[in-house]
């Protein structure tokens, strides 16, 4: 069952590879290659269409295209993709100009130097190579990885003063290799599918065309597979293992097809998508709903815990100016940074966290106080209804069991509401939606994205992470040359304060969870002994009595008053231990304790990063310390969600 939030933007991406121009199959007839992609795109086209028909209240994007703009299967889906008004993103291995010389496959150090400069190659073959990467790279919005562009353009450089060197060339290709291979990686990243042209050759080439899909399948993203000498007939595959013999299945899969696009349109899943937009937003906690946080100040140690616990949300249009003004101030800083990219996340993406994360802190104020207000009104139900045993009101019985029935009644209420309004479900949704943009900014504004294919899978709803996905995904990848400079500054003024940051609040949630669950369980423990304490004076009063070291009336007199102390300590007991276990303090505290470790490796990691040299400093590894800060998240929210989802608003019983 497909459920899809109305009113979002959703966009479908693809990303291409394929054989260069030199390929026979490509360079004997490229037409049939080129009217074999533009055909699949008109397919694409198609299905979009259906779900625009199917789904009026889908806001779907143009597509986009991610490719590496080399000479050949690049540059044939550019075309095509140009002509139905895609958009054109280029995540290119090196900066425009060392891609343009490098790619243009130059013979001569002559015609690779004056192509480094901005010139034109001597060459009509490697000229006619170059232009069309310059043709290309002016349609498209280019990410350009040129961290490693010096030491890769004198590698370039003496490859071609010494073409007879091996050791030379090697060195010159398996770097070529490794950057072609991240700049695939990125386009990845981006794709919801991969469509790759191939003759079934090698895998293990880095970098290649068979490397790509075997990364891209590895990952989970579908890929389209064409053979280049009958490009009418493809394939989608989903596994690495499905591409044993896949020349021999071809066919035109076009139900496939649709279904991959499809489902990167759609949220699937079988309970009913809530929109975040639908959420009502409020500047503050509501009053009443308290209890929860009341508890924490309590027995958390907190200072002044009997003050005001109404809090105010940040606004989500003043979140850049506020809480957020020192990340948007060091991403502004950024040498290089595309500034318009820049903007595009302080006005979309994070207003829409702090909307996700204000909705989810009131809903988690209701629905854990509710829960809280239930054990409570349990526990005063029982005080309640016994209470005219020490008064010694057995006329007005019926009073303590009115006052009783309310307080039960009350207990109906709160759980009626509390499901019936969906808080548990609501505050689950709209906390992953604001933990997932929390950490967005300092993924998108490094061009580091979570695959489509790596989003967790919840149980119940799957809108969070497709609202989630989609958001992110609108703005794409910033247009910019990621240089060893601006990875130092990203580094030091995005990933380190944020790791920091998080380390030292899951440092501080652990310390206080772990001391409100200790002084909870002390509580309850001290009531229990309480109570055995009071039973235990009554029945030493009645042997006293009997065995007349004791007034024979006392036990009498106190037999109720004891009585009601032996019903009402335990069960205040048991209402402190059930809000303890609702809680869940102790497994709370350990998983911050976990995340708290692993940001502090990662903390470590970026600090042994930055007291390195410039040249030890490079894309792949601020974008593998990226992704690591990502995969903590995500498994916090995972093991966060492990403990309360099975835990929804009930009776307390």
């Amino acid at each position: 069952m497909s459920q899809t939030p109305s009113g979002l933007p959703v966009r479908f991406s693809v990303g291409i590879t394929g054989h260069r121009g030199d390929n026979p199959a490509l360079a004997a007839d490229p037409s049939r290659i080129a009217a074999a992609l533009a055909g699949i795109f008109a397919e694409i086209e198609a299905g979009l269409a259906v779900e625009r028909a199917a789904t009026p209240a889908l806001m779907i994007q143009p597509t986009r295209l991610h490719t590496l703009l080399s000479h050949g299967v690049d540059q044939l889906a550019a075309a095509a993709a140009s002509a139905l008004d895609w958009q054109i993103v280029a995540p290119l291995p090196f900066s425009q100009a060392l891609n343009v010389a490098i790619n243009a496959q130059p013979h001569t150090l002559a015609d690779g130097m004056t192509l480094l400069a901005g010139g034109d190659a001597s060459d009509p073959a490697v000229q006619a190579r170059a232009q069309g990467i310059r043709h290309w790279s002016a349609q498209a919005r280019l990410f350009q990885l040129a961290d490693r562009d010096v030491e890769i353009a004198a590698l370039f450089e003496a490859s071609l003063a010494a073409p007879e060197d091996a050791r030379r060339a090697r060195h010159f290709h398996a770097a070529v290799g490794a950057q072609a291979a991240l700049a695939a990686r990125v386009m990845i990243e981006q794709s919801d599918l991969l469509i790759g042209v191939w003759d079934n050759g090698s895998r293990d080439g880095v970098g290649g065309t068979g490397h790509t899909i075997a990364q891209a399948l590895e990952i989970g993203t579908p890929v389209l597979l064409l053979d280049p000498a009958q490009p009418e007939h493809w394939s989608i595959l989903s596994s690495t293992e499905s591409l044993a013999g896949w020349q021999s299945r071809t066919g035109q899969d076009r139900e496939r097809l649709n279904a991959v696009v499809a489902n990167a349109l759609h949220a699937r899943d079988g309970g009913v998508a809530r929109a975040l937009r639908v959420e009502a937003w409020h500047p503050h906690s509501a009053r009443a709903s308290t209890l929860y946080r009341r508890i924490e100040a309590l027995f958390g140690g907190e200072p002044r815990p009997l003050r005001s616990l109404v809090d105010r949300y940040e606004l989500p249009e003043h979140i850049a100016s506020g809480s957020a003004a020192p990340l948007v101030a060091a991403a502004n800083a950024l040498p290089g940074t595309d500034h318009e990219f820049v903007a595009a996340v302080t006005d979309d993406i994070l207003p829409s966290f702090a909307r996700a994360d204000g909705i989810s802190s009131r809903l988690s104020d209701s629905y854990r106080s509710g829960m809280v207000a239930n054990f409570i009104l349990s526990a005063l139900a029982v005080i309640v209804g016994v209470a005219w045993l020490p008064l010694g009101a057995d006329s007005g019985k019926w009073l303590f069991a009115l006052a009783e029935f309310g307080l039960l009644s009350a207990i109906l209420l709160i759980t009626w509401l509390g499901n019936r309004r969906r808080l548990h479900e609501r505050w689950f949704e709209t906390r992953r939606v604001a933990e997932y943009l929390r950490h967005a900014p300092i993924l998108l504004l490094v061009g580091v994205a979570r695959p489509p294919s790596h989003w967790p899978r919840a149980t119940g709803t799957a809108w969070p992470e497709y609202a989630a996905r989609h958001k992110l995904r609108a703005p794409g990848l910033p247009e910019m040359a990621v240089t060893r400079s601006f990875l130092r500054s990203a580094l030091e003024g995005l990933l380190a304060p944020h790791v920091v940051s998080q380390r030292t609040y899951h440092h501080a949630k652990a310390k206080r969870l772990n001391a409100i669950s200790h002084r909870l369980d002390r509580l309850a423990t001290t009531l229990f002994k309480f109570a055995v304490a009071s039973v235990s004076i009554w029945l030493l009063m009645r042997v006293g009595a009997v065995l007349h070291w004791l007034p024979h009336a006392w036990p009498h007199a106190t037999s109720k008053f004891f009585a009601y102390l032996g019903i009402a300590l335990p069960t205040l007991g048991a209402c402190i231990a059930g809000i303890r276990y609702f809680g869940d303090f102790e497994r709370f505290a350990a998983i911050s304790e976990v995340t708290a470790d692993k940001l502090a490796q990662v903390e470590t990691r970026i600090g042994q990063l930055l007291a390195g040299p410039d040249a030890a400093i490079d894309y792949e590894g601020v974008s593998r310390l990226a992704h690591g800060i990502d995969g903590i998240v995500v498994d916090e929210i995972e093991s966060w969600q492990a403990v309360f989802s099975g835990k929804p608003i009930a009776l307390p019983a």
